[in-house]
């Protein structure tokens, strides 16, 4: 028989979590929507999280992916989409501190002590820039270039849809390396804000506003180099396969499960022509569909982190995760908007933020379509089985 049990530390660890969230976290989102209805930020601002994270730290939690070596708990990855899905259960975007993009472990001990140390004490933040205008999925169409003149490199395009570029300290900057053996290549650079390049907050429908980033003939030095020249569309896809698999997915079961929360409530308080939404069936249908797909998505999360601990090939999995967890946050907000109605739809309710949010995730990290295809692809080439689990 298959054990889905959870051992006890990681019970422990997700309720710690939970009652963390519950009484630090959720205790703001009231402020947090007033701030936004009366034209001010709606997420949190630097100081704020900081200031929740040092607390979080206080009580153990920090560095949930940190190898030990680095201060980090080394949580595995099943137990870190646990946390992700207590923090998901809250629409201010908490995550907890000590923590740094994967693929910064993959620097050497110089550019570690330079950038990824910094990032795991919250001293300096980093984004992650391959998408560009005009090529979002298709991430091996970029154009920006690096060219190699003396001991540095001459970086000069744009990128589009960075997650936190307008407040980054420095880039992991993906380039083509016209000049090189292969000029089809993919190469990483670390970009400082210093060295020249500049950015642009662009608007979104929701919560975390991206940005556009450009450089313009701006001067890296040769020693910012990561890995190999044309190692780099081998970097990003260690970065964005974990946020498909348990990060994002996480993040979005545990959204879903706090919707359905507040649908359960509201159906049993709420009274319209004599009797409780509960009693009517369909609200009920809507209800029991939204508790079904919740399961299946907590389970493709789990068992691609599962994978990843196990260090199988978690990649197609990763995607089957993006995709439905995704696409099943989306139907159970609109769900859950609806039994609301009215009250639902006001800005005044965490529900309407949430709607406008959640779109996002069937967009970045890879496309539906984007998955979609891969998954197919896969399937055709014999490199998945139908139905295959492990």
């Amino acid at each position: 028989m298959i054990d889905f049990s959870l051992t006890e530390e990681q019970r422990l660890i997700r309720e710690n979590a939970h009652q963390f969230v519950r009484k630090e976290v959720m205790p703001l989102e009231s402020e947090v929507l007033h701030r936004a209805v009366r034209g001010g930020p709606d997420e949190l601002t630097r100081d704020e999280l900081t200031e929740l994270q040092q607390k979080a730290r206080k009580l153990g939690f920090w560095g949930a992916d940190t190898p030990a070596e680095y201060g980090g708990a080394e949580l595995d990855s099943v137990t870190q989409a646990l946390l992700h899905e207590e923090c998901g259960k809250t629409f201010i975007g908490f995550q907890f501190g000590g923590a740094a993009m994967n693929v910064l472990y993959l620097l050497n001990h110089e550019q570690k002590k330079e950038y990824l140390i910094p990032c795991i004490e919250q001293e300096r933040r980093a984004c992650f820039a391959l998408s560009e205008p005009g090529v979002g999925s298709d991430a091996r169409g970029i154009k920006t270039s690096a060219v190699r003149r003396g001991d540095e490199w001459i970086i000069n395009g744009e990128k589009t849809w960075i997650s936190g570029g307008n407040d980054a300290d420095f880039a992991m900057v993906f380039c083509r390396t016209p000049e090189e053996a292969d000029p089809n290549s993919v190469t990483a650079f670390l970009v400082d804000r210093a060295m020249g390049r500049t950015s642009s907050r662009i608007r979104m429908m929701g919560a975390h506003d991206p940005a556009s980033l450009v450089f313009d003939n701006v001067r890296v030095p040769a020693r910012n180099l990561v890995g190999e020249v044309g190692g780099g569309f081998r970097i990003a896809m260690q970065f964005i396969y974990k946020n498909r698999g348990w990060h994002l997915g996480g993040r979005n079961v545990g959204t879903a499960e706090r919707l359905l929360g507040m649908a359960m409530d509201w159906s049993e308080n709420r009274i319209t022509f004599g009797e409780r939404l509960a009693e009517r069936e369909n609200i009920q249908w809507m209800i029991a569909e939204s508790e079904i797909e919740i399961r299946a998505a907590k389970m493709m999360v789990l068992n691609c982190a599962w994978q990843a601990d196990n260090e199988m090939d978690y990649r197609h999995a990763a995607c089957v995760s993006k995709f439905y967890v995704a696409n099943m946050a989306n139907r159970v907000v609109d769900r859950v908007l609806q039994i609301h109605g009215g009250m639902g739809y006001a800005k005044e309710m965490p529900i309407e933020k949430w709607y406008r949010d959640m779109r996002i995730q069937r967009i970045w990290e890879g496309t539906d379509e984007m998955n979609l295809r891969w998954i197919f692809r896969n399937l055709r080439a014999g490199r998945q089985e139908i139905g295959e689990l492990s």
